[in-house]
């Protein structure tokens, strides 16, 4: 089974606490992605570039 990821817009709002990683507009590897960590309720921060997105 070819399982990915769901990519997740800059600012998006109540979405699961945990770490989310920045990954490119189809899911693939950036140079130096953010990492950031989130709590219930928050929202995800801007992207380095438009168009990137976040992952879990």
């Amino acid at each position: 089974m070819n399982y990915k990821k769901p990519l997740i817009k800059p600012g998006t709002d109540n979405c699961p606490s945990g770490t989310y990683h920045e990954v490119g507009p189809r899911g693939g590897a950036v140079r130096d992605p953010r990492v950031v960590h989130i709590d219930p309720g928050d929202r995800l921060p801007p992207t380095q570039e438009p168009g990137h997105r976040w992952t879990k």
